[in-house]
């Protein structure tokens, strides 16, 4: 009995102490869970309120990076503008020194010219001229407002009223309201001289077949980069003096320290040029001078179209400028709006995992 009662002492003492483990061992597994605990990451679990911010924190960084590289794009064709403004700067100044030659060889004689002759006004075709595009601010609006009040001002005073229309806004505005169009013209960011002529002819041949009486120019003059100004202009009929009298100017994209401004330049009147006059001609000057004028209706109808281009381009700049102003601005605030959401929810947690041990310890 005694022997049975030590065997069984023997056996119990020999399972406790196999799980017992021995000094090294214990060392080791202290030091395995002490590099656990140095690579372990906090989780935060965060809420659908803050996931949501962080994704539309990220969509205003996209956007703002889209209008940005809409203002540097607008910028670039800017300088393709003011390119094209002094490429047509020679001609126009031959033109003009030509016609003020001419009139001075022909001593101050009367002009009797369809181009210069003015007639009593029964109706007149208004030529409008706006953008293809949106995302430029006011542009449009601002023109569109001027072209239906000069159009009412005109019909207050009995006067008849047509439109020619160039750009696809302006074209879309006045279709859908019903307004006597009587054509229409797409141009798009880059006008050029073939483009011009087929405007100045159809404006040429309405006034000279006497289907109006005036043609009246309403465009948007470039100011500057912040400013830009719908005018109203009348094309034909015009003086001479219009031609040999006015001046020019040309404006020029300038950039310092990543900002923008425009230099703008006064031109002179080109001097007329000298014929001498011993100098036969082979077609009577009035003739020259009744072929030089549409040459220069065409100029100035290039003119306004880069101008404004230009100040459509201008309008683009500001409000993509603005834009991504906005979108920083929103993405600052939508900032702390995610980092007082990521707070509250560490703190939850923090709260939780408190009450818990209290709740345990009681």
């Amino acid at each position: 009995m005694r022997i049975l009662c030590l065997a069984a002492l023997l056996a119990s003492a020999c399972a406790f102490t196999a799980n017992v483990p021995s000094v090294g061992e214990r060392v080791h597994n202290v030091a395995a869970s002490g590099s656990a605990h140095r690579n372990r990451r906090a989780t935060i679990v965060m809420d659908g309120k803050a996931n949501a911010i962080r994704d539309r924190i990220s969509s205003v960084k996209n956007t703002k990076k889209i209008t940005m590289a809409m203002k540097l794009v607008a910028a670039a064709k800017v300088r393709r503008a003011q390119d094209a403004v002094l490429a047509t700067r020679p001609f126009s100044e031959t033109l003009q020194s030509v016609f003020g030659g001419l009139i001075q060889r022909m001593g101050g004689e009367a002009l009797d010219l369809p181009l210069l002759t003015q007639r009593e006004v029964k109706k007149v075709t208004l030529c409008v001229i706006t953008g293809d595009r949106g995302l430029c601010g006011g542009y449009n609006a601002y023109m569109i407002r001027k072209s239906e009040a000069r159009f009412k001002e005109l019909k207050s005073q009995g006067v008849d009223v047509d439109m020619v229309l160039v750009g696809k806004k302006g074209i879309q505005y006045f279709t859908r309201r019903n307004y006597p169009i009587r054509k229409t013209f797409e141009t798009g960011q880059n006008p050029d001289a073939k483009q011009a002529l087929a405007i100045s002819e159809e404006l040429l041949n309405t006034f000279l077949s006497g289907e109006s009486d005036a043609i009246e120019l309403l465009y948007t003059k470039f100011v500057s980069l912040i400013a830009s100004t719908p005018s109203v202009r009348t094309l034909v009929p015009f003086a001479a003096s219009d031609v040999t009298t006015k001046g020019d100017e040309v404006f020029q994209l300038t950039s310092q320290s990543g900002d923008f401004s425009v230099e703008r330049t006064e031109l002179e009147v080109a001097e007329p040029q000298e014929f001498p006059n011993d100098m036969i001609f082979e077609q009577d000057p009035l003739q020259i001078i009744n072929a030089i004028l549409p040459l220069y209706v065409n100029g100035q109808v290039l003119r306004t179209l880069q101008e404004s281009v230009a100040s459509e381009l201008a309008a683009r700049m500001q409000s993509m400028q603005a834009a991504s102003d906005n979108a920083g601005e929103l993405a600052k605030q939508l900032n702390l709006q995610y980092n007082r959401a990521r707070q509250a929810s560490v703190t939850q947690e923090i709260l939780e995992i408190v009450s818990g041990a209290t709740a345990l310890e009681g």
